[in-house]
């Protein structure tokens, strides 16, 4: 499933073919009927990360901030001043990997990417995803039962979500977060994100999104060749 969200993602960034139509048709593909989401949920949130990476309100990858975490050296000053305690912000290295890592994808995207694609009567993408649950229940039903296939599904989920967060925030969360400067975009992109050490298991490991400073400068760059 991880590997099938970096896969995915290469599509998404239209990265893969030289045309466009394919990619998009591909995409739809892979994280529909091998991930069981909506093309069109990615793509909504992916684009507003990409056009304004770490900028709070703007980038729905931290809007995490302050419910959970106080993101940032500029707006953790601001929670401080407003005397904003939401949570015990002095312990959220501690409590970072209790909370953010397990429940992302199993609690929230596993509900939210159904009502994104009814709300937004995104049809094709609902049938993509229902072919995911199909196929996979139809696999694991006759050898595990109904509370064995729904308690795999919950632990790859709950896998997934611990390598998935641990990827897309190492590269971002260490990084500027503030609002919205209306700084210009090359900046902004560079003080948004940086680079963990390549080697051939990180680049495995993080679908070689351990070269997110390259990506976000050339986003529609094949992975394989960010190194150079």
């Amino acid at each position: 499933q991880a590997q099938a969200g970096w896969l995915q993602h290469d599509f998404g960034h239209l990265s893969v073919f030289s045309k466009s139509r394919w990619n998009h048709w591909v995409h739809k593909f892979v994280i529909g009927h091998l991930k069981g989401a909506p093309a069109s949920w990615w793509n909504h949130l992916h684009f507003q990360h990409h056009a304004k990476p770490n900028c709070f309100r703007k980038d729905p990858d931290v809007n995490m901030h302050p419910l959970f975490f106080a993101l940032g050296k500029n707006l953790s000053v601001e929670l401080g001043v407003q005397k904003k305690k939401f949570m015990p912000y002095n312990h959220q290295h501690k409590y970072f990997f209790i909370i953010g890592p397990p429940a992302l994808v199993p609690l929230y995207f596993q509900w939210y990417v159904f009502y994104f694609a009814v709300q937004r009567k995104q049809w094709v993408d609902l049938a993509w995803m229902l072919s995911f649950y199909i196929r996979f229940f139809l696999t694991y039903l006759p050898f595990l039962g109904v509370k064995g296939t729904l308690g795999l599904h919950l632990l790859v989920r709950f896998i997934e979500s611990n390598w998935f967060v641990w990827v897309t925030q190492m590269n971002h969360i260490p990084m500027h977060i503030d609002y919205d400067k209306n700084v210009d975009w090359f900046s902004t992109q560079l003080q948004a994100t940086c680079n963990v050490h390549q080697s051939l298991f990180n680049d495995w490991f993080s679908g070689h999104l351990n070269f997110q400073i390259e990506h976000h400068l050339f986003p529609t760059m094949p992975r394989h060749n960010y190194w150079k």
